[in-house]
């Protein structure tokens, strides 16, 4: 796969996760990330296709945007919950899939996909590593914000996730949330809440 960068198509991935050991249930919600990602990753390219202006509209459509590292990132980043379903799940999942030699941009997004990303101060109080888990290319930001907007009944807006940040008495995570739903937003020409996954 690395040689050539053919990402694991979505038969692949599954594959990947049950070997993984992990259930139904995790398999499903990574579909539904899968289908929030696909989705944002779509409307980038859309835009960026479509900008007709020199300036401002190109500026966002720097950066490429591989649509099938997206959908296999989102695919398999709690591959780590065959492991462990608490917050080492993204590590887990990252050193699992550096064993079983897939890329390291797919070990990256799997490591960094937790909220809005973990910065090293926080990593060492939740007892993971010490070092920043912060979301660094848009594929990885895609997907760590697909991830965190995947509901059971499809997909919520940000003021849901900001609403149950604050319950959970996470609301040092607010602004990060926000920053980065603004900026996957401004790179889709559009806000990600009006986003329609289909």
């Amino acid at each position: 796969m690395e040689g050539s960068r053919r990402w694991p198509t979505e038969d692949e991935c599954i594959g990947i996760l049950e070997r993984a050991g992990c259930s139904k249930k995790v398999i499903e919600h990574l579909k539904q990330v899968e289908k929030i990602a696909a989705a944002i990753a779509r409307k980038m390219i859309e835009r960026c296709e479509a900008a007709t202006q020199p300036d401002e509209e190109r500026a966002m459509c720097r950066v490429y945007v591989d649509l099938e590292l997206v959908r296999a990132g989102a695919l398999l980043h709690d591959i780590g919950r065959g492991r462990t379903h608490g917050m080492r799940h993204a590590v887990a999942g990252a050193e699992l899939a550096r064993e079983m030699g897939l890329p390291e941009e797919l070990a990256l997004i799997i490591e960094r996909h937790i909220g809005a990303g973990i910065e090293s101060e926080e990593a060492k109080r939740l007892g993971l590593p010490p070092k920043d888990y912060l979301p660094l290319t848009v594929e990885e930001k895609i997907v760590a914000h697909a991830d965190n907007l995947a509901g059971k009944d499809g997909k919520l807006k940000l003021a849901h996730i900001l609403h149950d940040l604050e319950r959970k008495g996470a609301a040092h995570v607010v602004p990060r949330m926000e920053a980065l739903h603004r900026d996957l937003s401004a790179r889709c020409g559009v806000d990600i809440d009006d986003i329609d996954i289909g």
